[in-house]
């Protein structure tokens, strides 16, 4: 008998400097004054936000600024008017003191599905012509149609190396959730975006820990193949993130949780370094 020849694995398609999928779960727990978990399937797209028309050229089922399956819009992101969001990062950068422009700026954000999206929190990461992160931009949006950006400048550049761990602070400033005050501190956690992404945010106040969010991915290719294939395993997953967040609060109120009213919209404070946590890696 003949030997069997060697089955050999199929490549993955190369993975492209225009954008990026990550395919994971989203993982939210608070632990005090109550305790309530949950997690869900998620996907999310990362995307150099000055090669969209590109990326839009390449694929059928993604457009930029136009309906498709999938879109990104200027509009959902940075000043919300439709204008390019390079400026606005590089405004953002200016205010808190970097006036270096980024060599590249890639947004980790939830595409539109048919025409619609919602995303929690997007990341802006910076990079320098060496391709090192120098700043990351949080914009934070939440379900009163209102949106709020942190600016963290690193005090010195950081490898993209995966096992590169990147932590800092910054005090909280924007109503994002009714059972949560605004006396807290969000402390974010991250590695820079690889075969895998990672990014926790854990909130404290006075009396320690109230909340530790995560979101875990592993990378997929951006072609037009990942994209039907994560229609089909999420479906409508714009409109579960929105219905998700109201189910919960529900249950939180049913629980008994407080209800801190909303305090409107804060004073933009003067631009600062925020206090660093230490880094590994």
């Amino acid at each position: 008998m003949s030997p069997r020849a060697p089955v050999l694995e199929t490549p993955h398609p190369p993975l492209r400097a225009d954008g990026a999928l990550y395919a994971g779960r989203v993982r939210h727990a608070r632990v005090n004054p109550l305790r309530h978990r949950f997690s869900y399937r998620v996907f999310t797209g990362l995307f150099d936000i000055d090669r969209l028309d590109a990326l839009a050229g390449r694929l059928r089922l993604f457009s930029h600024n136009r309906f498709n399956l999938f879109s990104f819009h200027d509009r959902d992101h940075g000043p919300r008017d439709g204008s390019a969001l390079r400026p606005w990062v590089e405004a953002r950068l200016a205010e808190a003191g970097l006036p270096e422009a980024p060599a590249r700026i890639a947004l980790l954000t939830l595409p539109r599905i048919l025409g619609y999206a919602f995303n929690p929190i997007s990341v802006y990461y910076c990079h320098d012509t060496d391709g090192r992160l120098i700043a990351l931009l949080y914009q934070v949006h939440n379900t009163f149609g209102e949106a709020h950006c942190y600016t963290v400048p690193l005090p010195a550049p950081v490898s993209t190396a995966e096992d590169t761990v990147e932590r800092h602070a910054v005090a909280k400033a924007f109503h994002v959730s009714p059972f949560l005050p605004m006396t807290a501190r969000y402390h974010f956690t991250l590695a820079p975006p690889g075969e895998r992404l990672h990014l926790s945010i854990r909130e404290t106040v006075a009396g320690g820990n109230t909340l530790l969010a995560t979101i875990e991915g592993r990378r997929r290719p951006l072609t037009d193949a990942s994209l039907l294939r994560l229609l089909i395993t999420h479906p409508l997953l714009t409109l579960k993130v929105v219905a998700g967040i109201h189910v919960e609060a529900v249950r939180l109120w049913m629980k008994g949780a407080k209800v801190h009213p909303h305090p409107g919209r804060p004073e933009p404070a003067p631009p600062a370094f925020p206090r660093k946590e230490g880094r590994l890696g």
